[in-house]
């Protein structure tokens, strides 16, 4: 079998962010970058398919300038065989389309039999891509996916849908699924591994080479939401406290007028 596992790099979500000078991003100096936190479960889940036993090779994909080899070494360090980097020094100004065209444009003549991503970035958090990446190569593509199970070409998959309720559903190979936190527990790269993953296969392409998709949508602008005032808090006997909040609400709204 063979997997690809699409990842990316971002900011660790502690770091103090800025808006970049153009106001379409933020400002990526002075940052602390790690591994996508859902793409950690789509890593996870590509070498546990794999300690499964049989032949399964595990190709990590991620696109960007060359600081996302670290992300790429972490997911070796992890499991994976080899890792790609696609060159790309715009990539966060190119939106899901993009992205998606540039894995599919990849991933069309490897024979894929099961491509994992993370449900979303924790940056952008689009959530497309992975469903994009399966709607250009022609593969059944499930979201959002917390439960998974393997047999021969049958994947048996729960989803997450909206209140908590689950959704089981089955496809056969080949296929794209999106990976939602809590679908498993990534591991931590030991020592070894990490010593191992420095010698395994780490190839760079220019993105020129694979980029086909043109823009529909653009970042126009990246903002602070803006700080609101405190709420205010009531005390006192139920009646009391009824007269006070609609006089309130008469002055501060127009629900009442």
């Amino acid at each position: 079998m063979k997997i690809l596992v699409c990842i990316k790099q971002v900011p660790d979500m502690e770091s103090k962010f800025k808006v970049a000078a153009d106001g379409r991003w933020y400002d990526t100096a002075d940052l602390a970058w790690r591994l996508n936190e859902y793409d950690e479960y789509a890593v996870e889940q590509a070498v546990l398919v794999k300690e499964q036993g049989g032949d399964t090779d595990i190709t990590v994909l991620s696109i960007g300038p060359d600081k996302v080899k670290e992300a790429i070494k972490k997911a070796l360090a992890m499991g994976c065989d080899r890792g790609v980097q696609v060159v790309d020094n715009e990539v966060s100004q190119r939106e899901p389309l993009e992205i998606a065209g540039i894995i599919s444009r990849f991933a069309k003549d490897k024979g894929f039999d099961l491509i994992l991503t993370g449900m979303q970035s924790q940056d952008r958090g689009s959530a497309q891509v992975g469903i994009l990446v399966a709607e250009m190569l022609d593969m059944a593509g499930v979201s959002t996916v917390v439960g998974f199970s393997l047999a021969g070409a049958k994947l048996e998959l729960k989803r997450e849908l909206e209140g908590g309720v689950k959704a089981r559903v089955a496809v056969t190979l080949p296929a794209v699924v999106t990976c939602q936190l809590g679908l498993n527990t990534p591991r931590y790269p030991t020592l070894p591994n990490i010593m191992k993953a420095k010698k395994k296969e780490l190839l760079s392409l220019p993105v020129s080479d694979l980029l086909q998709a043109e823009p529909r949508q653009q970042t126009a602008k990246v903002y602070f939401p803006e700080k609101k005032g405190g709420g205010l808090i009531l005390e006192g006997e139920p009646a009391e406290l009824a007269d006070r909040l609609i006089q309130i609400i008469k002055e501060k709204t127009a629900v009442l007028a």
